[in-house]
Formats: C-alpha cells, sequence, structure tokens
C-alpha cells in the first residue's frame, strides 16, 4: 500500500509525513512536492507535483492507493487546481482520496468557503471513496504575532467575542495520518474543532497570564481592520481578506462543538493556554 502526501513539504504536510512515518512503514508513504530535493529531511520517497501542471499529475500518482489531497494555497485558484488532481487520481487509479476542507464548510461565511465546498462536490460525483476533513482554524494563526503583542501591550483584530474552536496544526496532522491508515473512515465527513472555544480576549488575558505583562484585546472594525494590515505590508486584498475572516468569525464562522478532531487522535485536543506557552518560549 502506498500512501501519498501532497505539499508533504509544507506545514502541515511535514507533520502528516512524521505521524504516518510512527504508524507505517517509510517505504509505504510518498512525498508529492514541487521540488523532491527540498523533501529529503522526510526520511521517505518523493515526486514531483504540481497543481498547476495536470500532465504531470497522472504519472505521479501511479501506485497510489491513498492519497491526502492537502487544499492549496493558492486562493481564488484552488478549485481549478484541485479538479486537476481529482481528474489525475481517477485516471491513475487511486483508490481513496482524503481531503482537507474547511470547518462548516456548507454554511461557512469565510471568502474562502466555496473553493472548498466546489472540491467537496467534485469528489462526491467523482465516485472515489473520500473522506473529507473539515478542518477549523490552526491555533497558530493567532500566535504568530505574539511578539508584537506582549511589545505592545494589545492584540488586535475584527473578531469582536466571536468564539474560535481552534486546534493546533499537530492536531489536525495527527486526525489526517489516523484517517489515511486506518478502516472505517469511507465516504465520511468530519468537522474538526478544538475541544474549548476562545475568544481573543480571552487570549490576550492568557498571554498576559504567562507573560505578566499586561496584554488586552482590541477590536477594530473590518474595514479599519484592513487598513491596519496593510500598514503591515500586506497586499490590499490579502489584508481584506484576513480582515473579512475575522469578520465572519465574529458570527460564528469559526465555532463548533464538534468533538470528533479528539477522538480520532485518542486525546484532548492541544489547549489554547499549552499552544500559547509553546508559542512564547519560541519568541
Amino acid at each position: 500500500m502506498t500512501i501519498a502526501v501532497t505539499g508533504a513539504t509544507g506545514q502541515l504536510g511535514q507533520i502528516v509525513v512524521s505521524k504516518l512515518r510512527s504508524k507505517v512503514p517509510s517505504d509505504q508513504i510518498l512525498a508529492l512536492v514541487r521540488d523532491p530535493s527540498k523533501a529529503s529531511s522526510l526520511g521517505i520517497r518523493a515526486r514531483a507535483f504540481d497543481y498547476t501542471k495536470p500532465d504531470m499529475l497522472v504519472a505521479a500518482l501511479e501506485g497510489v492507493q491513498t492519497l491526502l489531497l492537502i487544499s492549496s494555497s493558492a486562493i481564488g485558484q484552488r478549485a481549478v487546481q484541485h479538479e486537476n488532481v481529482i481528474n489525475a487520481a481517477k485516471h491513475a487509479g487511486v483508490g481513496r482520496v482524503v481531503y482537507t476542507s474547511v470547518l462548516n464548510a456548507p454554511e461557512s461565511h469565510l471568502s474562502l468557503a466555496e473553493e472548498h465546498r466546489v472540491t467537496e462536490g467534485l469528489l462526491k460525483a467523482s465516485g472515489f471513496t473520500y473522506t473529507i476533513l473539515r478542518n477549523g482554524w490552526y491555533t497558530e494563526n493567532y500566535l504568530r504575532t505574539l511578539e508584537s503583542a506582549v511589545e505592545h501591550g494589545a492584540i488586535i483584530g475584527s473578531v469582536g467575542e466571536g468564539k474560535i474552536a481552534s486546534a493546533t496544526r499537530e492536531d489536525f496532522a495527527e486526525a489526517a495520518a489516523v484517517v489515511l491508515v486506518e478502516q472505517g473512515h469511507d465516504n465520511a465527513t468530519y468537522e474538526l474543532a478544538g475541544d474549548r472555544a476562545w475568544t481573543q480576549t480571552e487570549l490576550a488575558a492568557e498571554v498576559s497570564k504567562q507573560t505578566c505583562k499586561a496584554v488586552v484585546y482590541n477590536d477594530l472594525p473590518e474595514a479599519e481592520y484592513a487598513k491596519v494590515l496593510e500598514g503591515l505590508h500586506l497586499p490590499p486584498s490579502i489584508a481584506a481578506s484576513v480582515a473579512s475572516w475575522d469578520a465572519a468569525a465574529a458570527k460564528g464562522a469559526l465555532f463548533s462543538e464538534d468533538k470528533t478532531l479528539s477522538k480520532l487522535i485518542g486525546r484532548p485536543a492541544t489547549a489554547l493556554e499549552q499552544a500559547v506557552r509553546e508559542a512564547l518560549k519560541a519568541i
């Protein structure tokens, strides 16, 4: 059996490969990456794989029984790129596709959710055996600016008191590895979220507690937050998207009480306190 992981040198993909190596022999795992020379540290075979080049994909998938399709990072181009991979997988005779979607995809107000909805539809219409992992937000998305938050005494955003049921990349990667190697997940769709949702105000309080420095959450109107992000050198379109995701989160887009994630990984999802602790160590 060969399990292939797309985007295996990416932040999520690397952890998935590591988790898989603890479950199956390394020669049963294949990294599908744009540049195989950058995959040597993974300790597994690697093949060139570019979502934008349909002609190369079928050969790269030869002999693959199970494929983890980690969603493309090219927002606005994902649906086409994912369709390229799905079509290639059909021609290559892949048996099952596992796909990383987004939490609450069918009704999500996140601007990026539509491409996930399209991809889910393509998978379900393809005739494949599939498993859809609707991943919540990574806790790490909110921890990248902790150093600045501690320095300036503030975390900013447009989430209001919206609850975020996040989990870490490691949590989601472990769930993917479990689904890839275990039986019983055929044609299943899982909502994956952290066990305990939190607000930005609670995040600020946790950072204050662990650093013994006053840190507060400053909530901004969506347009104002986008302008602040532009001032931090984000392109206007990206800044507007990030701010819109916060606005959607304020309306519940990143909240779920589903406990499937912790059931799959056999332990509680990583708590906010622990994630903050680890992030602060790295500063």
